[in-house]
């Protein structure tokens, strides 16, 4: 049973009605034909004689107060039939006397009265009211015409009724905050079936009425009048709500999520309510004797652990990840790893879980977008419609730049070198460090053509440093989402450019632009700290990843040797070629092929035949190379002449015989692998 909540008590101040010249004079002006003259000046009649005192009608349940049920409405009982037609009938003398000051009404009329738009009456009675100039702002900021004005006349004149002042500067944020909670709770509610039909034909309409009332408030936040920043409506799926029903665990964990929240963002901190939430509702349920923290155990919260391997996610309902039972426990243990170094009571004395105890990441290499399906993809993103789409994804692919960092670009974040390349500003972002690198010229155009879009709006917050930022993503007064710009932008050039599986998965995403730029930047010769500086990493080991063998890499070599055209040279190469290699050792070579590299070639010994010298004697029966490796062969060779004439001038006949026999086999490999003893020489 849904209960009724007062939400908006009538105002204190005596509310009273309008002289009967005074109304008629009103009527006089506004009503076009005496036939509709009548009729208004009948209708305030009949409602002053039925409530001579309005405070009776203030009084009188809601449904009375409106006069036309929904059934009503449904059944197109005519205006004359209605049950409570005095009260239908008067509803613009109502308007009338919140315009002159002489009555201010509570919300859950004003919602009930769905369908009374007195526009008309306003214009009439007060005039223009400042409603233009809010419509110009709000056309201004790019939202639709037709829509806005009729959703903005809906609000507008029902928050001037409420305030009882007909002059929009003086709506504030208490009116929105207010209008949006009785908009909630109307829906609790027990006549909110005889006024809208059902809860739920109600909440339909809610949804639309927020996001109105959502857009009233950021073209007020925009005009300076309200400060307040408008939060995003997100419609989000809705999720099981963990109680907790232990008082002193609840104590805990609010006094440790408010020292969390002084320095963490506000995600990362409902991650930790939703994950210590769902850890002590199993604890609940499976040990509810355990009261406090305190009595929790590492047995305890090991067993938590096992029973994630069984558990199904909350939206997809199917068994967790690794990723995502490694994420809970790892927030597990960082709230026991914290709140026992804090010397709390209630809480263990030291922590529950060790490193030893988390789940094993694996860790994946980058995946970059392959010459010939960024080429497809960067067509396909060429051609989107939405210029800030479009941008956004070109700047993701010349710069490497996190989603985020990207979103958050201010309106002046592009600049030159005094060579005239374009320089972009990124802002601070998961390191919490701004940076500059320079940009390609097409990701510069794109920004310069939002730059010109950009249409002067207030500043936002910005969430990591608190200041004030004229954002370069901003459409209707409000900043892009990241699913808009990113993850739609992808899906529609995925599409285009047929990057799907043959099931419609998809086969890249927009961080895979990072992992071109970064991999791109590796193997075209970039320093370590060029690549860390462009992609923002925090050390230079994250960027080491784009250093390593790529599979472009790896592929080359790996036909290089094993390839059925390979050039090669030395004792396994015969091998090789009489395929005295079974199958699982090739499939072990294939697998391990990066660890087998020397110096002067490679080894195909496999682990259990033990270690090799293949690269000081060069005699290893396994030991093979190729024509990459011709230019430190010759280098090897040279530094062998060279210890021969050490070795002559201080009489060291044996080492004189050793270093021509590896001259030798050096200059017998050159000659299998084609290559003449005089070519270059390595450097590296």
């Amino acid at each position: 049973m849904r209960r009724t909540t007062n939400l908006s008590p009538v105002p204190s101040f005596p509310f009273h009605h309008a002289s009967v010249q005074e109304w008629e004079t009103f009527v006089q002006q506004f009503a076009t034909s005496k036939k509709y003259q009548g009729a208004l000046l009948l209708s305030r009649r009949q409602f002053v004689e039925r409530y001579p005192h309005l405070e009776t009608w203030f009084a009188a349940p809601l449904v009375e107060r409106v006069g036309r049920s929904d059934e009503e409405c449904r059944q197109n009982v005519g205006h004359n039939d209605v049950l409570y037609k005095v009260c239908y009938h008067a509803r613009h003398y109502l308007a009338f006397l919140a315009l002159r000051g002489y009555a201010r009404f509570d919300w859950e009329w004003l919602i009930a009265v769905r369908q009374f738009r007195p526009s008309s009456l306003f214009t009439c009675a007060a005039g223009d009211m400042g409603m233009t100039s809010l419509l110009d702002d709000a056309f201004h900021l790019g939202f639709a015409k037709p829509h806005t004005t009729s959703a903005f006349h809906w609000l507008v004149h029902r928050i001037l009724m409420h305030i009882g002042v007909p002059d929009i500067e003086q709506i504030t944020d208490a009116e929105l905050q207010e209008f949006e909670q009785a908009l909630d709770r109307f829906a609790e509610r027990p006549d909110v079936d005889a006024l809208y039909g059902s809860v739920d034909e109600y909440r339909k309409r809610l949804k639309s009425r927020k996001i109105s009332l959502h857009q009233l408030q950021v073209v007020l936040y925009h005009r300076g009048q309200v400060n307040r920043e408008p939060q995003r409506v997100v419609n989000a799926p809705s999720r099981r709500v963990f109680v907790i029903h232990k008082p002193r665990m609840q104590e805990i964990l609010a006094r440790y999520l408010t020292a969390r929240s002084l320095t963490d963002q506000p995600a990362t901190v409902k991650k930790l309510d939703l994950a210590m939430r769902q850890f002590v509702d199993w604890i609940e349920q499976t040990y509810p004797e355990i009261e406090t923290f305190a009595e929790v155990t590492r047995e305890h919260v090991l067993e938590y652990a096992e029973m994630l391997n069984t558990r199904l996610g909350l939206l997809t309902s199917q068994p967790l990840a690794s990723s995502s039972k490694c994420q809970i426990l790892t927030k597990v243990a960082q709230f026991f790893r914290e709140v026992s170094g804090f010397g709390w009571e209630d809480v263990p004395i030291r922590p529950l879980l060790l490193p030893g105890d988390l789940p094993k990441r694996p860790l994946r290499i980058p995946r970059y977008i392959p010459e010939p399906e960024l080429e497809r993809l960067m067509g396909a993103v060429r051609a989107l419609d939405c210029p800030y789409q479009q941008a956004a994804l070109l700047v993701a692919r010349w710069s490497g730049a996190r989603r985020g960092e990207i979103r958050r670009l201010e309106v002046d974040c592009l600049d030159n070198y005094p060579d005239g390349t374009p320089r972009l500003r990124i802002p601070a972002g998961k390191t919490y460090q701004e940076r500059v690198i320079p940009i390609h010229g097409e990701a510069a155009a794109a920004i310069r053509t939002l730059q010109a879009l950009h249409k002067g709006e207030r500043g936002l917050v910005d969430r990591k440093t608190g200041i004030i930022t004229r954002y370069l993503f901003m459409h209707r007064g409000r900043l892009f989402g990241a699913r808009y710009l990113f993850e739609s932008a992808i899906e529609k050039a995925r599409q285009a450019a047929g990057l799907v599986t043959p099931d419609g998965k998809p086969t890249v995403t927009p961080h895979r632009f990072r992992h071109t730029v970064g991999t791109q930047l590796a193997q075209r010769g970039a320093r370590l700290r060029t690549i860390q500086k462009i992609l923002g990493h925090e050390s230079a080991a994250m960027s080491l990843a784009y250093l390593g063998i790529s599979d472009e890499d790896v592929r080359q070599d790996y036909q290089a040797v094993l390839g059925e055209q390979a050039t090669i040279a030395g004792p396994g190469a015969q091998m090789l070629r009489d395929g005295h290699f079974v199958q699982s050792e090739v499939t072990w070579l294939k697998e391990h092929y990066f660890q087998t590299e020397l110096e002067l070639g490679r080894c195909l010994r496999l682990p259990q035949e033990g270690p090799c010298e293949c690269d000081l004697y060069l005699t290893c029966a396994k030991f093979v190379t190729t024509p990459a490796y011709a230019p430190r062969l010759r280098r090897r060779r040279r530094r062998e002449l060279e210890l021969i004439e050490d070795a002559v001038t201080h009489g060291w006949e044996r080492e004189v015989e050793r270093h021509k026999c590896t001259v030798k086999r050096i200059e017998q490999l050159l000659t299998d692998l084609g290559e003449s003893l005089d070519g270059p020489e390595a450097t590296d």
